[in-house]
């Protein structure tokens, strides 16, 4: 099979979740042809550990019948007839591990859609499978696909079983009414059928781009090579998604809540301005970015400063325009009536004056110390947040030394 892109944006960022090892990755290099775990650590432990991103053209052959007619080949499978192009969507591959659960938060901050990965050689739900759910709920990300993975290595019997287990654990979610496709990722079996499914319940969002610019940063980098001259050395590049607004080639940006120094052992955040010097989404450059699928900007900043991930969680916009950066929070909060992300679902409690909460809020993640518990809670931050009033913020408690999700807040004025 034969994957290319053409030269536009993405036009929707889909999630890729589910517990730790149920095919995931797999599954976005049977979508895309890339296989997304490329540090060295992830292939040492075969694991997915950071976001991983890759971009594929559904197409569809106008010969065929559905759903074999869907693929992501340039050329259909079936009668090598020159497929035509429905959509361009980029995969975000969040990692299914309990300990990595803030990164899939922050992952689903830039989903507008998922699927949900489950390996029908295993009951269900698995521990991950049921937080990464709760996850999207609370995110607020609605449209919902299930891939039932793995249907080779099961009986038939065994993956209607698998399938009821499915259906009754996702009663009264938001994916309660989500297809469910049977797959294998492994061998690429079903993947016109999944990819139809994408089409008809996962829509493109509408674009936003006559607001002010809003991106939320996942990652930054130094592309440089160590020992690089000086005079070669290129600026810090950022990565993550557009959710607003217009970004072009030559314009000025400023970043929120921005550059982490110490000052007498105080953390201190300066707020940085750059100008764009390139847009790219995967290999294509562009001049001007729109909301949809994932960016990387080009800037004029030191790359030390973007280094190892240094801006994620940050908001890049039109200087002046940018949300609030808040030291602290006041809370509306939504505690869940169980533990999820654990074998042991023990109940909630109410949060407790003094405890450390880690709040995801974006892509950016902090710890609140509860200052004040209540319906409205205040919490003073240890890192700041740039972030709007009423944006949706997922809580999760230290038990059994992992964070787990326990329940969402509303921010409101404060």
């Amino acid at each position: 099979m034969v994957f290319i892109t053409d030269n536009k944006q993405a036009e929707i960022n889909i999630g890729m979740i589910g517990h730790v090892d149920h095919g995931k990755t797999t599954l976005t290099k049977a979508l895309s042809g890339v296989w997304t775990d490329t540090h060295s650590e992830e292939i040492k432990r075969g694991i997915t550990i950071r976001l991983g991103y890759a971009d594929t053209v559904f197409r569809k052959c106008p010969n065929c019948e559905e759903p074999n007619c869907y693929t992501s080949s340039e050329t259909c499978e079936s009668c090598e007839m020159e497929a035509e192009v429905l959509r361009k969507v980029s995969f975000v591959d969040a990692p299914g591990h309990e300990t990595l659960m803030a990164t899939m938060l922050s992952g689903a901050a830039l989903m507008d859609g998922a699927i949900l990965v489950i390996a029908a050689n295993e009951k269900c739900p698995q521990p991950q499978t049921r937080e990464h759910l709760m996850a999207l709920d609370i995110i607020g990300v609605k449209n919902i696909i299930i891939a039932q993975n793995k249907i080779e290595l099961v009986s038939k019997d065994e993956a209607i079983k698998n399938h009821d287990q499915i259906r009754e654990f996702t009663k009264g979610t938001v994916a309660e009414n989500a297809p469910v496709i049977p797959i294998s990722a492994q061998h690429s079996v079903n993947i016109g059928l999944l990819i139809q499914a994408i089409e008809q319940y996962i829509p493109t969002p509408q674009p936003k781009a006559d607001d002010g610019a809003l991106m939320h940063i996942a990652r930054s980098f130094d592309t440089n090579r160590p020992g690089a001259a000086p005079e070669n050395l290129i600026g810090g590049i950022l990565g993550g998604s557009l959710v607003q607004g217009t970004l072009c080639v030559g314009q000025d940006v400023e970043i929120l809540p921005g550059l982490m120094t110490k000052d007498n052992l105080k953390m201190v955040f300066t707020p940085l301005r750059t100008t764009i010097v390139s847009l790219s989404t995967g290999a294509i450059k562009l001049e001007k970015a729109v909301p949809g699928g994932l960016l990387a900007i080009g800037t004029n900043l030191d790359p030390s400063v973007t280094k190892s991930d240094s801006l994620a969680g940050c908001m890049v916009g039109n200087p002046g325009t940018l949300p609030p950066v808040w030291d602290s929070l006041m809370l509306e909060v939504h505690m869940l009536e169980r533990v999820v992300g654990s074998e042991d679902e023990t109940k909630v409690v109410g949060i407790r004056k003094g405890e450390s909460l880690m709040l995801n809020i974006g892509t950016g993640k902090t710890i609140g110390i509860v200052a004040a518990p209540g319906k409205v809670s205040k919490l003073n931050l240890k890192l700041p947040i740039c972030s709007s009033v009423g944006e949706r913020v997922a809580i999760s408690r230290r038990i059994g030394g992992r964070w787990r999700l326990v329940g969402h807040g509303i921010i409101k004025e404060q």
